[in-house]
């Protein structure tokens, strides 16, 4: 996902003062980051094709080749209202396996992967707009790409099923918003929110990565905003997702060894929005991950790995089972 597309604004200067946010997750995560400076301090054992860049980390943070993108530099989360988008049912295939026995059995997690493969031919479609509450969005894009032609959605894709695997293995039933061809475009993003909100789900979340300049890199957490306005109203969602945001975030850089955002975020690797519709819309705890910036080499190197998608997945999964047992 992109600043340039059209369901982002450009990114704010950073002020000089951390917001509450920042103050608590430093308090929540001293450990992750001991463990990421460590990390850093040893080397990456692993066979990512690269390892984590040395940003100066303040003392908070809480495939397969396919397609190459029609507009590459140009991607967002689209969202909303579209009386002729797809609408997935939770009884699609996206649905989970039947829940095994395991800590968090009879919790749901729905995971959204953001934007689809099928979006490049369906552009019509997904620039029809959707009210998101603040206002309307497209509903949806194509998202970005690699230099090299690795698809934004190819890789929200894989990390999803892969995060999917490990929460069934810990007994929860998930599902996912769309599974690539299913539907073949979309959903929207107002369907992405509505989704996870008929599954009364105890944790949602939207994969995603970046589409920002070379140099930016690292990941960042999107955490909603407190918006009361049309059909949103996160007032009741914003603190328990600021909770589960600054879990995940902890556990990302503690296992897969990547900064939190060197270009938005102002080091925490947090970012509050109020922009997006698949955030305003939702009545359950959701959060949007950006795992690193694909349009930078050495993020890239990283995101086209499958064993460092791997650990992205159990970065993404660590932290919501905190959150989830609420330890």
């Amino acid at each position: 996902m992109s600043y340039v597309g059209p369901d982002f604004d450009p990114p704010q200067p950073r002020r000089p003062r951390r917001s509450p946010v920042t103050v608590a997750v430093a308090a929540l995560v001293p450990g992750a980051l001991l463990g990421w400076l460590v990390y850093e301090a040893m080397g990456s054992s692993g066979d990512d094709g690269g390892g984590a860049g040395q940003a100066t980390v303040r003392t908070s943070t809480t495939a397969t080749s396919g397609a190459p993108a029609s507009s590459p530099a140009s991607s967002s989360a689209g969202d909303d209202k579209n009386p002729s988008s797809p609408a997935p049912t939770l009884a699609s295939p996206t649905s989970s396996a039947p829940a095994a026995s395991g800590p968090l059995k009879g919790k749901v997690v729905v995971i959204d992967p953001g934007h689809n493969p099928g979006n490049f031919q369906h552009a019509t479609e997904i620039a029809r707009k959707v009210d998101i509450g603040t206002n309307k969005k497209e509903c949806d894009t194509t998202g970005t790409s690699t230099n090299s032609g690795y698809t934004e959605a190819q890789f929200t894709l894989d990390v999803s099923h892969r995060l999917k695997a490990l929460l069934e293995k810990q007994g929860a039933t998930v599902k996912l918003t769309h599974d690539g061809n299913s539907p073949a475009w979309g959903p929207c993003v107002d369907q992405r929110a509505q989704i996870g909100n008929k599954a009364h789900a105890d944790a949602a979340i939207s994969i995603h990565a970046d589409g920002s300049a070379a140099g930016n890199r690292g990941f960042h957490v999107i955490l909603p905003g407190s918006v009361h306005a049309g059909a949103a109203d996160t007032r009741p969602i914003v603190a328990s997702s600021a909770n589960l945001g600054e879990r995940i975030a902890g556990n990302f850089v503690r296992v897969t060894g990547e900064p939190p955002s060197n270009y938005i975020g102002d080091g925490t690797g947090l970012v509050t929005r109020k922009d997006l519709g698949g955030l305003n819309l939702s009545t359950v705890p959701k959060v949007f991950i950006e795992c690193g910036n694909m349009r930078d080499s050495k993020d890239a190197a990283l995101l086209t790995s499958g064993a460092w998608r791997q650990k992205a997945a159990q970065g993404i999964s660590d932290g919501i089972v905190s959150f989830l047992h609420g330890s």
